[in-house]
């Protein structure tokens, strides 16, 4: 059977290369292209069996470049995924929509990776494989032990018990082995009983003198053996069966256990969150009697930035705290407009692999001995990874407490915008250069930048 082939169009060298590899266990072939306008010309003379489509590119983005290939007659057949950190319902609609048909985030685990293959079909379906080798066996008294096999591709129904489905397929297996060993044994037993015959002597008419015939015991011996192995096999058969069960049960318990204290921790949250805004409302209105100042000197107060340490998320940690103040001196101002936060991915001398990860090199190795030039943390990351749940609590809350006059409004650049909006300039590639005198640079550019934009015909003090 022919391999099957995908291509990878990203313009992050880490994100193909981590999608590659994923692939390529699935025994798939994979090309890759950096650009859209270099995918397309690529589909001028391959055809491959799927297409995994970044969103955000330099040119051509990834949107556009659906809409260029589904309007083509000679490509519009060939599956496309869409293979980004952008997400939620209108974006997942709106990749349909022109042709996509889904999206799969960067931060990808095997088992997504597996359910996208089954999708685009580039792995043959589960319901489709032979079934398991153990066939049906006719007993001796000629009545034939049937199993009804079940109907393929029926759906399972919903709200299905796990455990005790997995009992029921222990219980079954166990009858079809215990069937297979009665089988075996009725077979042993006649097998013996006609060795024992055969090597019985016939008497002769007149014997010379009485001889007391020797049967042999190797036919009573191999039986025995037969049996005990035959015993031994259903035995082990029965206990991993029985481990697989208890621990499915444990998993399950572990699983309700862990919803119920999330509900619970749900519910606080929400009763916390109610009563600091009712509190933060009435210190707003305190404030706002007081406190008078102009939209001019708050846009100049917030222009800010806060660099971001490899391997955290934008915001949070230090940008929480920074935005905690910034917007309290808004609000003290009788700001309204718009708080913009801009994340912007600096280039870091990785050391690692995609399976295992990647962390930052050492200092004093030669930057071209780096593994990789990038930040696939930060490309892996989807939209609500990118930020923490206290610091969606403080948006949320300074939008209520102030009934909209004050937004925040949260902006991923990219690794392409970083290059462009550096700084801190990134030293010059020469053999000499190390990795801690790169990572230095990259490090001042992983960063957040705070802005602020007033509101059209605000008046100062509003």
């Amino acid at each position: 059977m022919a391999r099957k082939r995908a291509l990878v169009v990203d313009d992050s060298k880490s994100a193909r290369v981590i999608l590659s590899r994923m692939l390529e266990k699935y025994d798939i072939e994979v090309d890759m292209a950096e650009a859209a306008e270099q995918a397309i010309e690529y589909l001028k003379h391959n055809r491959p069996d799927a297409i995994f489509m970044d969103h955000l590119m330099p040119g051509m983005d990834g949107l556009q470049a659906v809409q260029a290939i589904k309007g083509n007659p000679q490509t519009a057949m060939i599956p496309i995924m869409m293979y980004t950190s952008q997400e939620g319902e209108l974006y997942v609609g709106q990749a349909r929509a022109l042709g996509a048909m889904g999206v799969l985030p960067k931060q990808v685990r095997p088992v997504d990776v597996s359910k996208v293959l089954y999708e685009l079909h580039l792995l043959p379906d589960r319901r489709d494989m032979a079934e398991p080798a153990l066939q049906p066996v006719e007993l001796e008294s000629g009545t034939p032990v049937m199993k009804a096999p079940a109907a393929a591709g029926a759906p399972a129904p919903p709200g299905i018990d796990w455990g005790r489905r997995l009992e029921s397929a222990v219980k079954d297996q166990a009858i079809d082995v215990r069937r297979f060993i009665v089988a075996s044994l009725d077979s042993f037993a006649t097998r013996i009983v006609s060795d024992m015959r055969d090597s019985t002597p016939v008497p002769a008419t007149e014997p010379p003198a009485p001889v007391r015939a020797v049967r042999p015991v190797w036919p009573w011996a191999s039986g025995i053996v037969a049996a005990c192995l035959v015993a031994v096999a259903f035995a082990a058969c029965w206990l991993i069966e029985r481990n697989d069960l208890g621990n499915s049960r444990a998993e399950v318990a572990g699983l309700t256990s862990a919803n119920t204290e999330l509900q619970r921790a749900r519910l606080d949250l929400s009763a916390t969150v109610k009563d600091l805004t009712v509190a933060l409302a009435a210190s707003a209105g305190t404030a706002a009697t007081s406190g008078v100042s102009t939209a001019a000197s708050a846009s100049a107060a917030a222009s800010k930035i806060e660099t971001v340490p490899y391997g955290e998320i934008p915001f949070d940690r230090g940008r929480l705290d920074a935005l905690r103040d910034l917007l309290g001196k808004l609000e003290t101002q009788g700001f309204h407009g718009v708080v913009k936060l801009t994340s912007l991915a600096g280039l870091f001398c990785l050391s690692g692999n995609a399976s295992d990860g990647f962390t930052l090199a050492a200092a004093n190795l030669p930057a071209s001995k780096c593994d990789v030039i990038g930040n696939p943390f930060e490309e892996s990351l989807s939209g609500q990874q990118r930020q923490s749940l206290a610091f969606a609590n403080l948006i949320a809350g300074v939008r209520q407490r102030t009934a909209g006059a004050i937004t925040v409004a949260i902006e991923t650049a990219g690794s392409a915008a970083g290059i462009a909006r550096a700084s801190t300039p990134y030293p010059a590639r020469t053999e000499s250069l190390t990795a801690g005198e790169w990572n230095r640079a990259a490090a001042a550019n992983n960063r957040v930048e705070f802005s602020t934009q007033s509101s059209p015909g605000a008046r100062p003090g509003q």
